[in-house]
This record gives C-alpha cells, sequence and structure tokens, in this order.
C-alpha cells in the first residue's frame, strides 16, 4: 500500500467537479474485498478496468493542465456475488525518473532548460492516462501521444511501453472494436515534415498489422474516431499543434494548441479494405471529443457523436470556473455521411449536454437502436435512440458519473463521490429505476475517461 501526497491545504477542493479532476489518488493498493450494496448480477462476472490521470501534482508543484496528470488505473473484479478492488498509479519511466530525482523532470511545468534538453534528447514522459484496451489477453494503458503501456491483468503491475512490434509514432487512447470483423482498430499520429495518420488493425487472433497511412495537411490534434465494419471514420478538427511554441518549449500546456476555424473541419473516410481509396472533403469547423458509434447504409456512412462549436471544452479545464461550469457540454448528434456527393448534413437530436457515449459491444460498426452516455455535466446517466429520446437517472448532487459501458444487459459507471467512488450497475431496460447495485471503494479516486470490461468464466 502506498500513500500519494496530496495538493497543499490551499489548492484543496471545494466542490465534487473540482475535487476529481484535481486531487491526486490518495493511496495505491491492490485487490482488496470491497463493500457490496445491494445484490451484483450473476451474469456479470469479470473485471472492469477504469483509467484517467491520477496525480495532478509532485513535490507541492501542480502539473499546469489537468490532462497532463499521471495515469492510475482502477480495477474492480466481480465474481460470485463479491467485488475486489485495485487502484494503483501507472509507474512509468518518466514518472519513475522524476520519482528518483525528487523533482519534475517532463511536461510544461518542468523548467525551460530540462524542457530544451528533453526536447533535444527526444524524451517525454509517457502519461498513459486516457484509457485502457484489452487485446489478446493483455491489456494496455493508453494515451494519444505516446505508445502503448502494458500492465499486469492480475495485479496492475508495470510491464512496460511497448510499440507491438508496428507501431509507428503515438497510438490513440480510443481504439474501436467492430464486432463483426473481429478486429479492433486504431490510429496514431506521427509528427514530422509531413504529419501521417497511421492506420491499425489488432485482430482478435493474429498479429497487429498496419493498415496504411494518411497524409495530414497540418500537425493537428486528433482525439478519437469512429470505425464501421466497411470504413475508419475521422472528422480532423482545426485544432493545430502550435509548433513552434511546442518546438521552443514556450508556455503551459493549453498554449500548445489553437483552434484555427478557418481551416474547417476535414471528413475523412478510408475503406478498411482498401487503404488507399480514401474519401476527404472539408466542411465548416466543429470540434468532437468522442464518437457513440457509425455504421454503413449503402453509399452513406452514418455517425452519432458528441459535437461542440469550438476547443473552448478544452481550456475550461485550466481553472477552477471552468471546471465548475461543465465544460463537457457537447450535444449528441447524427451526422449522415454521403460518400459519392462527399457531403456532410448532421441533426442535433436532444438539447441535453452529454459526453463519453457508447454503445453495446455486440452493436459496435453497425446500426444501433440504442446508445449510452453521461448527460448533465456528468450528472446523469442514461440512454438516447435514434429519435433523441433519453431516458435517465441522475445521481446525488454531490456526486458525478462517467462513461457508461454496457456489459450484459447492465451498465456499468464509476461514480466520483468526496472521500469515495463506487461502480454504479444498472439495469440497462429500466435506467430510471437507478442502480441495483453498488460497489464502493473507500477513497477518493480521481475522474476516469474509459475503460474495459473482461469477462471471465
Amino acid at each position: 500500500m502506498v500513500a500519494i501526497a496530496e495538493p497543499t491545504a490551499a489548492a484543496a477542493p471545494e466542490s465534487p467537479a473540482l475535487d476529481m479532476w484535481t486531487r491526486n489518488l490518495p493511496r495505491e493498493h491492490g485487490f482488496e474485498p470491497l463493500r457490496v450494496e445491494g445484490k451484483l448480477p450473476p451474469s456479470l462476472r469479470g473485471t472492469l478496468y477504469r483509467n484517467g490521470p491520477g496525480q495532478f501534482e509532485q513535490f507541492s508543484k501542480r502539473y499546469a493542465h489537468p490532462f497532463e496528470g499521471d495515469g492510475a488505473v482502477t480495477a474492480v473484479r466481480i465474481a460470485d456475488g463479491r467485488a475486489l478492488g485495485a487502484s494503483r498509479v501507472t509507474p512509468t519511466a518518466g514518472l519513475v525518473e522524476e520519482r528518483a530525482a525528487g523533482k519534475l523532470l517532463y511536461g510544461t511545468t518542468a523548467s525551460w532548460p530540462r524542457k530544451m534538453s528533453n526536447l533535444l534528447r527526444g524524451k517525454h514522459k509517457n502519461l498513459a492516462n486516457t484509457s485502457v484496451v484489452m487485446w489478446q489477453g493483455r491489456l494496455f494503458a493508453l494515451v494519444e501521444a505516446s505508445k502503448p503501456t502494458e500492465l499486469s491483468p492480475d495485479d496492475l503491475a508495470m510491464l512496460g511501453e511497448t510499440d507491438l512490434g508496428v507501431i509507428h509514432g503515438a497510438f490513440s487512447a480510443h481504439p474501436h472494436r467492430v464486432a463483426a470483423r473481429k478486429a479492433t482498430y486504431n490510429f496514431g499520429i506521427e509528427y514530422g515534415r509531413q504529419t501521417r495518420l497511421n492506420l491499425y488493425e489488432l485482430p482478435d487472433v493474429g498479429a497487429i498489422r498496419r493498415l496504411g497511412e494518411v497524409a495530414l495537411p497540418a500537425a493537428v490534434m486528433l482525439h478519437d474516431f469512429i470505425a464501421t465494419e466497411s470504413h475508419l471514420v475521422f472528422f480532423v478538427s482545426p485544432v493545430r499543434v502550435n509548433v513552434p511554441r511546442a518546438m521552443l518549449q514556450l508556455g503551459d500546456f493549453k498554449q500548445l494548441f489553437r483552434w484555427q476555424p478557418e481551416h474547417g473541419t476535414e471528413v475523412i473516410c478510408v475503406p478498411i479494405d482498401r487503404p488507399t481509396e480514401v474519401v476527404r472533403f472539408t466542411i465548416d469547423a466543429f470540434y468532437q471529443w468522442h464518437f457513440a458509434n457509425a455504421f454503413t447504409r449503402g453509399d452513406e456512412i452514418v455517425v452519432d457523436y458528441a459535437r461542440y462549436r469550438d476547443f473552448q471544452s478544452f481550456r475550461a479545464f485550466s481553472n477552477r470556473e471552468g471546471i465548475e461550469g461543465n465544460p463537457l457540454a457537447g450535444r449528441y448528434h447524427r451526422a449522415t455521411i454521403d460518400l459519392t456527393r462527399r457531403t456532410f448534413l448532421t441533426e442535433q437530436l436532444a438539447d441535453r449536454s452529454v459526453e463519453f457515449p457508447t454503445v453495446a459491444p455486440t452493436d459496435a460498426g453497425r446500426e444501433h437502436a440504442l446508445a449510452y452516455a453521461a448527460f448533465d455535466g456528468l450528472r446523469a446517466i442514461g440512454s438516447i435512440d435514434r429519435a433523441g429520446t433519453i431516458l435517465s437517472h441522475a445521481v446525488d448532487v454531490s456526486e458525478r458519473i462517467t462513461e457508461p459501458l454496457f456489459v450484459n444487459g447492465f451498465l456499468m459507471s464509476l461514480c466520483h463521490v468526496r472521500d469515495a467512488a463506487y461502480v454504479a450497475i444498472y439495469d440497462a431496460r429500466r435506467i430510471p429505476d437507478g442502480p441495483v447495485a453498488k460497489i464502493w471503494l473507500d477513497h477518493h479516486v480521481p475522474i476516469t475517461f474509459h475503460g474495459t470490461f473482461a469477462a471471465s468464466v
């Protein structure tokens, strides 16, 4: 069991929203018994893995932005009506080096001479703080700017960073599995004289392979994509990496990115079986953090996603007022892309804020009837259908709820409470009735962005 330094008293959070985005994981531990409230469904057997930034400061020095936080994985294992839980900050090579030195060596909060030294030596800290994926029995913590970090699925022990033999540059934190193809797809941005979008396929059986690459017109920041049974779809918004600032290591994290709407948002559709036959065109600028799902319908691709007018949500996380003011206020949209005419039509389906949309794993890449999401600034969980009808349950005002995962007819979501956290389990058919069970961790857990459920027999 390892204690982790808390922020100083002067920086103590005063709200549940601020708490989850700014307060360190207070202790690390392996799997230990957890208290269960209610009755766990017998059909739920396996482990829920969640990942997010778990350490926001070191050595009494706070990181410049929550997205620079060191990753922490929380896992909850369910079997025979009981639950065990573990939480650990991922000890990446950069973090281990900082702890040995007793000072910050990486990120925009480090000293300028050190940042220049890192740049010249091509060194950076893999934050491993955004998502987790289970592939062929192996568990990987992901962040979009680095290679995968492998962890032991049994105890969350660090196994090391890997390129899996084929990864060029980075590997996105948002892989998407397509059940019909028995494969998971992902991308990575490779910066250089020519920015490249590298495409990868991770089959359920066999080795990872690089599908190909797509040249991009600038050094962009690309967070997520979506896959159908036939295409990989990207909305490349006009968020540009500020290359001069990045090269000279000037300013803090939020100053490394610029919103330039004059460039528009580029829609890129890549046929999986013919990756050189790319369809691409540019439309008016918008931003999206996450997709729910997409499917192919004749010459059209239908895409469900959470849409933002611009990139202000990113900057909002840099200050107290922004964090407490519901920065995750996207709206649920359905877009129709005509591949032949190269047109893009989008319709807002509901007027409640929405984030972290997902679908049942069997629906991924094909037409779905329902999606699931967190609503109202992470204050409610629910489903949304193709007509925009929402069925939801609001958590207590002192709580926040995150990305729901559909598992065997139930929704699972990690909920954040001051000085505690719990996994809420909902019957997906009766969400407004509230959780059928809660699995409690007896300590604070910082924000978790994404997760996965690994079933066991």
